[in-house]
């Protein structure tokens, strides 16, 4: 009780013109860069780092954590708009967002995306002020098999998901899971699959994968459609957009109901505890949830907004689920994190189960701002930048895309300053295209190879460890729990409820 009320009186410190314009300009950055893809808040942050050092730690970290909560949300502006996800945490909102975008509702799919936002990212951080010590042991007790079966149990249901084409979502997700072991090995000092190539030993990087798949291939999927592409262009542009139909109407929001709103968040709150998970699983699995609870599942992927306000809160929740293990254990839970981590111990603090009690002064304000940032600055960017976001859909086809691949490229570029990485971004990018053209759905191959990493690392190390006997993870009682949810996913999509249509992913992603 006493650190929620440090945490209501460090609100305070939003009153100083200096803090809040930090904290403002942060929200501002993250979301812009969130919003191009390629250049992701991930970037913003570690691009404005060297900043930090002049800067106090207080306000230093009181921006990172408004840029972290603009990186959730941002991504979902290109994904409704363009159908490109800004960031990987929006995968799952261009599903319903950009089918609606082309009804002519781009600014009705904002607004459900905002108001998904603001809920998940204030729930989020509202458990992270009063749960964070409690969840934070109990995500040290997921053990290397739980992980593993954790992973497993992911890959498991992108697969099934895809209702009427698992075996070419099986391919996809295999695809993903052999581009993640080009390069080092992860247990031993050995190349793997590079071919000769010396570019290929440090592997393929997750930015031009990402890019790629859906910057690229985006761009030639518009190439080859732009008569239609001009047709549906002329139609958006036609309707006059006014700041009040960003806000969704009260029976649209009762339709989604709070149970999908809170369960959302708190299925992204709890991947994000889990260190590595990161906001796309967590809005995955709340998107796959949302559509087995659904009385409706075959509207997904054609413009449901339940679709968006799931995807939405469960990704900004994942935000004040990932600084629990940073924060009490020095655990990043993401790449944000990580660079927030950086900043921590750049200044001289090192993170602990100590640091909420011994320097609760110093952590309050960054919880106080992440919770602004959900509540305020959220729906305040929406409402008064929202309309200069669904304009860029009039912008002329050739100049539009033509600027997204040069950031594209620039972005993965920038990411990794590698050449040879920037190259990759194309080949992935026509690999994707080919992909979407035979109905593969490319989203099975990006997750794919997110989990692919730590997925073959976590099953060596559990065998390693149990000297090649599988059965550890049936008798290991975290590992054991996840397969029975792989278990219990499996009768529920596959078996019992069916969906009779995939959930539109090679459509509309």
């Amino acid at each position: 009780m006493e650190f929620i009320t440090l945490v209501a009186g460090s609100f305070t410190k939003l009153l100083d013109p200096l803090v809040l314009a930090y904290v403002v300009a942060g929200f501002i950055i993250g979301t812009i860069f969130s919003a191009i893809p390629g250049l992701t808040a991930t970037l913003a942050l570690a691009l404005l780092l060297p900043l930090t050092y002049s800067l106090d730690v207080t306000i230093a970290l009181m921006a990172c954590a408004s840029i972290y909560m603009a990186g959730m949300c941002g991504g979902s502006i290109t994904a409704t708009t363009i159908n490109i996800p800004g960031a990987p945490s929006s995968m799952m909102t261009a599903l319903d967002g950009y089918p609606l975008q082309k009804q002519g509702k781009g600014a009705l799919a904002l607004g459900h995306a905002a108001i998904g936002s603001m809920a998940g990212g204030a729930l989020g951080a509202m458990l992270l002020i009063g749960l964070a010590p409690v969840i934070a042991e109990a995500s040290l007790l997921v053990q290397t098999t739980g992980k593993f079966s954790l992973l497993a149990f992911a890959v498991i249901v992108i697969v099934i998901a895809q209702r009427g084409k698992m075996i070419k979502a099986a391919m996809a997700a295999c695809i993903g899971l052999m581009l993640a072991t080009i390069g080092l090995d992860a247990m031993e000092p050995v190349t793997r699959f590079t071919f000769g190539f010396g570019n290929l030993t440090a592997g393929i990087d997750l930015m031009p994968v990402i890019i790629g798949t859906f910057a690229v291939s985006e761009i030639l999927t518009q190439a080859g459609a732009a008569k239609e592409s001009r047709q549906t262009t002329e139609a958006i542009s036609k309707i006059k957009i006014r700041r009040r139909d960003f806000i969704p109407p009260l029976a649209s929001i009762r339709k989604i109901g709070i149970v999908c709103y809170v369960k959302s968040a708190l299925i992204g709150y709890s991947v994000g505890t889990l260190p590595g998970a990161g906001g796309s699983m967590g809005s995955f699995l709340a998107y796959v949830e949302t559509v087995r609870t659904s009385s409706n599942p075959e509207s997904f992927g054609k413009g449901n907004p339940k679709g968006i306000a799931a995807s939405e809160s469960a990704n900004n929740a994942v935000c004040g689920g990932a600084l629990v293990p940073m924060l009490t254990f020095g655990i990043p839970g993401d790449p944000i994190t990580a660079i927030m981590l950086g900043v921590l111990v750049i200044n001289g603090i090192q993170p602990g189960p100590q640091l909420m009690a011994g320097q609760a002064d110093l952590i309050a304000p960054v919880l106080a701002s992440l919770l602004f940032s959900a509540v305020i600055l959220i729906p305040l960017t929406l409402f008064l930048l929202g309309p200069y976001f669904i304009k860029i859909v009039s912008i002329r086809k050739d100049v539009l895309y033509g600027a997204i691949a040069l950031l594209a490229v620039v972005g993965s570029y920038v990411a990794t300053y590698s050449t040879f990485q920037m190259m990759m971004t194309l080949v992935l990018g026509v690999l994707a295209y080919y992909m979407r053209k035979h109905d593969f759905p490319v989203i099975t191959m990006l997750l794919g190879f997110i989990l692919g990493p730590n997925l073959e690392e976590f099953l060596r190390r559990s065998l390693a460890l149990s000297n090649g006997n599988p059965m550890t993870f049936f008798t290991s009682l975290d590992s054991l729990f996840f397969v029975v949810l792989t278990l219990v996913f499996v009768y529920f999509l596959a078996i019992k409820k069916p969906l009779r249509k995939p959930v539109g992913a090679a459509q509309s992603t």
